[in-house]
């Protein structure tokens, strides 16, 4: 029976590149795994097939040999196919090893140097630590306290009575893995008896039960930069767990949240302060003394006729830009209160206001002669 062409074995194009022809047969010897094709007894054979089709297209020299000769670069010792032609069952295993990961990562695990899995890193650490709008402006120096594993004194991170150094381990010798036979391949695992690591300990340590580590309160100083806002994430390299079995420590994140001010509001470097003002200072005018982040005091001019929402800019008077880059500025919000409790006496004077002072209030006017020209409109 002749032999199928390998660009259609594997369903590529003669242009393929190496990625392409690799995707494609990663896909193939997923659909036709033996194992996963117990009802059809042609996968083995197609399996086969595609094993050989991707062991010459993915050597550069084979391929050419190929395109030029086609499989009878690979017959009678026309040394196209790199010295001897393809060998078969011979070179599945160097075929089938170049996506043998991406198959089954999920049995194997991670591959180390040497086959050997490396001590295990510390976890990442996460603090939150909630500051005030002061100390976010001035910035602060905090000690804080961290509950954490740390390396265990008695043995000095090695897990063993004594600090004794670990053995290789017997049941992997230690690789870290051991192999097991699934129908058509050899699968490796983790080693179930020390875990990756590829060593065990005999005498375990007393204090830590051999993990290296225990549990510990650490304190930590930590810097806050002013300009800080709630999300801002600062990084202490290797405050971290301590790693399993000496391994390196992890990191520890702050994540900073800044509490929320009685008086001033936040917007990145820009604050705003709502500053209430009687119907006569508005009116007429006048001055007012309005507070600053800094714990100091600033004076604001309210013009004359000022309305509710009128903003006044007090420049370089917020917050202070993160790693530097100036202050943001402050915005001070009139909001015009309309008295309460009103005695008899203010009552009548404030009636008699209403009725000589139709002209001081232009938007009143103007709304309400929109209003009637509407109505006046509905009724035509």
């Amino acid at each position: 029976m002749a032999k199928r062409d390998y660009y259609d074995v594997l369903g590529v194009s003669r242009g393929a590149g190496a990625d392409e022809i690799k995707k494609a047969y990663r896909q193939k010897a997923k659909a036709l795994h033996p194992d996963r094709n117990s009802d059809n007894p042609e996968a083995e054979t197609q399996f086969k097939e595609a094993n050989e089709a991707y062991e010459v297209l993915k050597d550069a020299e084979k391929k050419a040999a190929y395109d030029r000769f086609g499989h009878a670069a690979f017959e009678g010792g026309m040394g196209g196919g790199g010295g001897g032609g393809f060998r078969g069952q011979g070179d599945f295993a160097s075929a089938f090893s170049d996506v043998f990961d991406d198959l089954f990562g999920d049995f194997m695990g991670a591959r180390q140097a040497g086959g050997r899995t490396r001590a295990a890193r510390g976890n990442d650490l996460r603090y939150n630590l909630r500051v005030t709008l002061e100390e976010a402006y001035a910035g602060l120096h905090k000690t804080i306290t961290v509950p954490t594993l740390v390396t265990c004194d008695t043995c000095n991170g090695t897990g063993a009575e004594g600090g004794a150094e670990p053995v290789t381990c017997p049941t992997c010798s230690g690789m870290g893995k051991v192999r097991a036979q699934q129908g058509f391949f050899t699968v490796e695992r983790t080693c179930p008896t020390c875990n990756g690591l590829g060593q065990i300990i005999k005498n375990p340590c007393s204090t830590c039960q051999g993990a290296g580590r225990v549990e510990k309160e650490k304190a930590l100083s930590v810097n806050i930069p002013a300009g800080v806002e709630t999300g801002t994430r600062i990084r202490l390299a290797g405050e971290g767990e301590a790693g399993l079995r000496g391994g390196p420590a992890g990191d520890l994140y702050i994540f900073i949240e800044v509490r929320e001010h009685e008086l001033f509001q936040r917007d990145s470097t820009d604050l705003f302060c709502r500053v209430p003002v009687s119907m006569a200072d508005a009116a007429l005018g006048g001055d007012i003394e309005v507070p600053t982040i800094d714990g100091g005091r600033s004076r604001v001019k309210i013009p004359a006729g000022s309305q509710s929402g009128r903003q006044m800019r007090l420049r370089g008077k917020g917050m202070p830009a993160l790693r530097g880059g100036g202050e943001g500025d402050m915005f001070i919000e009139l909001a015009v209160e309309t008295p309460v409790n009103l005695t008899s006496k203010q009552k009548e004077l404030l009636r008699e206001f209403d009725k000589i002072g139709e002209e001081n209030n232009p938007q009143s006017s103007s709304f309400f002669k929109s209003v009637k020209t509407f109505w006046d409109s509905m009724k035509g």
